[in-house]
């Protein structure tokens, strides 16, 4: 297993400076951005857990805050930015090209994975940067929240969804359907919408590493 180099980065982008964790391993071809949502944030130890897996499989990874400190504060008390998606979704996009201008980071092929509120926001950027995003998965998203974009979506799609969270896995399931790239709706059985049961959760990280290592090409 390789030993990925850790490096802590501020993104810089038009209107805001993000925090980011990126940990790269020496040989890595393909690098996914973590976009979470519904008060999640860079720290959550979900995220780290599926980021250290992907890092085992040789992908990068790059874990950011969509909200500042100060936006995550008040998102807590007003739980309204977090379905900001046009926020969120200009936020992602500001990181893409970011990592599309750095020079040691610009030539790996580029995943994302969202959840929750972040898949739709992931959606949309993938929509609108159909030349550099490569693979996309999404884990228990609000993928119906992307509205129009769904239909010029490109990168090859996963829907990862509990078989218990009912709601979202019939959005998922209508999801599907207005999706014209190569796409497939993956049901984790006794799961719910956090994959907090069991082995549900190491099911999710199964599934969608082999997804990004198919489409960015990623070395065992």
């Amino acid at each position: 297993m390789q030993t990925p180099v850790r490096r802590l980065l501020n993104l810089t982008l038009s209107d805001v400076q993000l925090a980011a964790d990126l940990l790269l391993p020496e040989t890595a071809t393909g690098l996914v951005v973590f976009v979470h949502g519904s008060g999640s944030s860079r720290l959550s130890p979900r995220n780290r857990q599926v980021a250290l897996y992907f890092n085992g499989r040789g992908l990068a990874t790059l874990l950011f805050d969509l909200l500042t400190e100060v936006e995550q504060r008040l998102d807590q008390v007003s739980r309204a930015l977090r379905f900001d998606i046009p926020l969120l979704s200009r936020r992602l996009l500001g990181v893409i090209d970011w990592l599309a201008a750095d020079s040691d980071l610009r030539h790996l092929r580029l995943g994302l994975f969202g959840a929750s509120t972040g898949a739709a926001a992931a959606l949309i950027a993938a929509a609108q940067r159909n030349q550099r995003v490569q693979a996309l998965v999404s884990r228990g998203g609000r993928s119906d929240l992307a509205g129009a974009a769904l239909s010029e979506v490109l990168a090859p799609t996963l829907l990862i969804v509990g078989g218990e969270d009912s709601l979202v896995l019939q959005l998922n399931r209508q999801t599907s359907e207005q999706l014209r790239c190569t796409q497939r709706l993956a049901v984790i059985p006794g799961a719910s919408h956090l994959f907090a049961e069991p082995g549900t959760l190491e099911e999710v990280a199964r599934e969608a590493g082999d997804w990004f290592e198919r489409y960015l090409g990623a070395s065992r």
